[in-house]
């Protein structure tokens, strides 16, 4: 009588089955941009085997929150002028896999401006203005509520960019870098919101917003909100749920400004990054 034992053929056989049935994936990981440099908001897309297993994305001791986009995962990093460029190391888990990819992030020269503060626009800010503002940036709340890319929220010439390092009075500011880009916008001219989401703060100017002056800030979900400073008039209160396009406000020159102007920042997991990617490429 024969059996499977006396039959290497039939071992053969349930070998291959046994190699089909038991390999693993790998999870798929897409980073972009394909070159960032200091200031863009880096994306990384993770497609894992089991849509149920949510992965995990690390760079040194700092872990990212993974949001889930219905087939896939995915974790925004911030990057700034502050940061060192060169290479770095992203440390993923998922799948019961363990991936470290290597980015590259590029050097970027900022431009530097000398500035002279006098009067109101040498102000300092208050400890209203500061927790506020500093609650805001730190929102992470779980819904993605942009949908493609950013609209400009001004018809004004760009007057200042984003990353510009300052000297205030004549001393450099050694930690600072201007966290938006300024539109000079007439007074009273509209402001729009560049995309969807809820007014998560409005700050005015007579209830202590002393250098924000009056102030819309948009959570536009997932570690991702909008601030618009300086403003004149706010039509918006907190709680509004607004569309791409929609008037939230005008141009104002309240607060520590030197003119009317529009300050629009946007910040990632509380770092303000660079706003002009967000209007010309779609970042998931």
């Amino acid at each position: 009588m024969l059996n499977n034992f006396a039959n290497p053929l039939t071992w053969i056989g349930t070998a291959l089955v046994l190699s089909v049935t038991t390999s693993v994936k790998a999870m798929e990981v897409k980073v972009s941009p394909n070159a960032p440099q200091l200031g863009d908001t880096i994306s990384i897309l993770l497609t894992t085997e089991n849509p149920e297993s949510k992965p995990t994305v690390t760079i040194g001791e700092t872990e990212y929150p993974v949001f889930s986009l219905g087939d896939r995962y995915r974790a925004l990093v911030p990057t700034s002028p502050l940061d060192k460029p060169g290479k770095v190391t992203v440390h993923i888990k998922g799948d019961g896999q363990t991936k470290n990819i290597g980015v590259w992030i590029k050097n970027r020269t900022f431009p530097t401006q000398r500035i002279r503060l006098t009067g109101k626009a040498n102000s300092s800010a208050t400890q209203t203005e500061i927790d506020k503002v500093a609650a805001f940036r730190k929102l992470v709340t779980p819904e993605k509520l942009w949908n493609g890319e950013f609209v400009r929220p001004n018809e004004g010439t760009v007057s200042t960019v984003f990353g510009m390092r300052r000297y205030y009075n004549g001393v450099f500011a050694e930690n600072y870098y201007h966290k938006g880009v300024d539109y000079s916008g007439s007074e009273g001219s509209t402001v729009v919101a560049p995309a969807a989401g809820k007014i998560s703060l409005v700050g005015k100017e007579e209830e202590g917003f002393r250098v924000h002056g009056n102030t819309v800030g948009i959570d536009h979900g997932q570690g991702v909100v909008s601030l618009f400073l300086h403003l004149k008039d706010i039509n918006v209160k907190e709680g509004d749920m607004v569309q791409a396009g929609q008037a939230i406000g005008t141009v104002g020159a309240t607060g520590a400004s030197t003119g009317p102007h529009l300050h629009w920042g946007v910040y990632v997991h509380g770092v303000a990054v660079d706003p002009v990617p967000w209007r010309f490429s779609e970042i998931d």
